[in-house]
């Protein structure tokens, strides 16, 4: 039997599809052959994503919203319509320490990282269910498993996301829908270089790899575990970390 990596005549929506891992998984996608739906918050990166994959011979469109508002999360979902593939990538993090995370700060973790995915799968799984097929890929974390001094609220939220990642294997496994989420250790994008500024380098001594991801690494198992070639995983974290050090480096 010939197993297929390509996504030809699918339909998928990716979340934070806009900058960093989410735009290049997105870009991964459509060179793949699947039909792309693009979500972010900035309609000038939107389209400008939508230009770029027509130019490198795939097909997108953008759709706006706010995953920190529930009611706009499931117009998303509608505006999306019939998906085979879902990938949440969007991510929202305000690394402080517990006592400088208020109430808002943590609502907002637990919104976009947690309860929009929550949302997207509860409006687009039961479909995927009837048609007897279907891919969801979370985008996790290292921090849900590599406890930090700051980032509390980040890494409960992303082990929420990880741990219904289980629960929806076991709930639409058996009728044919794959959930499996990627959870990476650090990664340089836009964000991490806003973030981290001059000391960006310090991302490159976290793992025994010598180095940090880069997005198009992440967008690589994305796109395996949305494929053909990985009809036996369910319910699986995929690390993709460069190889943990057992102490971090001082």
């Amino acid at each position: 039997m010939t197993i297929s990596t390509g996504l030809h005549g699918k339909t998928a929506l990716v979340t934070g599809a806009t900058s960093g891992i989410g735009k290049a998984i997105a870009q991964h996608l459509a060179r793949l052959g699947a039909d792309v739906v693009l979500h972010g918050r900035d309609h000038a990166r939107g389209e400008a994503l939508v230009k770029e994959i027509a130019a490198d011979g795939g097909t997108a469109r953008f759709v706006a919203a706010d995953l920190a508002d529930a009611q706009d999360t499931l117009r998303l979902a509608a505006a999306a319509g019939e998906v085979d593939i879902l990938v949440s990538s969007a991510g929202l993090y305000e690394f402080a320490p517990t006592a400088a995370t208020d109430a808002a700060s943590f609502d907002r973790h637990v919104a976009v990282n947690t309860r929009a995915p929550f949302l997207l799968v509860g409006a687009l799984a039961p479909a995927m269910a009837r048609r007897g097929h279907g891919s969801i890929v979370l985008v996790g974390s290292s921090a849900a498993r590599q406890p930090a001094a700051i980032g509390a609220a980040y890494a409960a939220s992303k082990a929420g996301a990880e741990i219904l990642t289980r629960y929806w294997a076991t709930e639409f496994g058996p009728s044919g829908v794959r959930v499996n989420a990627v959870s990476p250790g650090p990664v340089h994008t836009e964000g991490t270089v806003a973030m981290l500024g001059e000391h960006i380098g310090a991302l490159d001594k976290t793992n025994a790899r010598g180095r940090a991801g880069r997005p198009e690494e992440i967008a690589d198992v994305v796109s395996f575990l949305v494929s053909d070639v990985s009809s036996y995983v369910n319910g699986a974290i995929l690390f993709a970390d460069g190889g943990e050090l057992s102490t971090l480096p001082g």
